[in-house]
């Protein structure tokens, strides 16, 4: 691919209900998914010179937050038919997910794989980890008593910010019960159902360190997806893009473009 110029402009999509920044001059041939708690700007370098979109997912960025659906928040699904509605109007262009913008892209994928030419994927918990046991008992407690109305939604809520992880505590409103939906999904059989259908290739960067999505993860993903995949761990690198993440990233976007 030449390299484009990059001109950074924020992006009004869907009615305002999206935002990206728009990267190069032409259409957008790489579209660019961020973690949890991230924004488009993650995306800067590994996008210089491409014609590109990195978007702002709902809840994060200049991006609203989604409303509930019917009786539940969103999920990776939910999030995948958002993305979908702003690639109809694509040509096609690879995906790049980090993270949690991985698990939407793989959705995606699975989903609607006429809309995309090819995924990237870096550091997305695509398998559920090994049960590490159960929360601790005051928490359990607390979450019991105050399911019959015995405990304040203050009381439960200084237990969410004492026993939470990170993600969790600072995650409000919607986005909290989001964040506890998609954590508790698992891609076994999104995966298998981009191995079943057209032959769209995925590229997997991984850090070598990654604790959020271990090597393991994407290993096991290539042993189902066969010759389409190819994975690539990058030494000394962990979870979040650094340089050499990026550079590998890169690579992988060039491939596929």
């Amino acid at each position: 691919m030449r390299p484009a110029r990059v001109t950074a402009v924020l992006t009004t999509l869907l009615d305002g209900r999206a935002f990206a920044e728009k990267l190069g001059q032409g259409a957008p041939a790489v579209v660019a998914l961020h973690g949890w708690a991230r924004t488009r700007a993650d995306w800067t370098s590994t996008l210089e010179g491409y014609d590109a979109l990195a978007l702002d997912l709902p809840g994060f960025g200049a991006t609203p937050a989604p409303e509930p659906g019917p009786g539940a928040a969103w999920g990776s699904p939910e999030y995948a038919d958002w993305l979908a509605a702003i690639l109809e109007g694509l040509d096609r262009p690879v995906i790049v997910g980090h993270s949690f913008g991985g698990r939407v892209g793989v959705q995606l994928a699975a989903r609607r794989p006429e809309l995309v030419r090819g995924v990237v994927l870096t550091g997305v918990p695509l398998y559920k980890p090994p049960a590490t046991g159960k929360p601790k008992l005051a928490y359990r407690l607390g979450r019991a008593l105050h399911a019959r109305g015995l405990v304040p939604e203050s009381r439960m809520e200084a237990l969410r910010q004492k026993y939470g992880s990170e993600d969790y505590r600072n995650a409000r409103g919607v986005m909290r019960d989001v964040l506890v939906k998609v954590v508790n999904e698992d891609y076994t059989e999104q995966v298998a159902q981009i191995a079943a259908g057209p032959d769209l290739p995925v590229r997997m960067v991984w850090g070598e360190h990654d604790t959020a999505a271990p090597t393991w993860m994407p290993q096991r993903a290539l042993e189902t997806l066969g010759d389409r995949a190819r994975l690539t761990v990058v030494p000394g690198s962990a979870h979040l893009l650094d340089a050499a993440l990026v550079a590998a990233l890169r690579s992988a976007i060039e491939e596929l473009v």
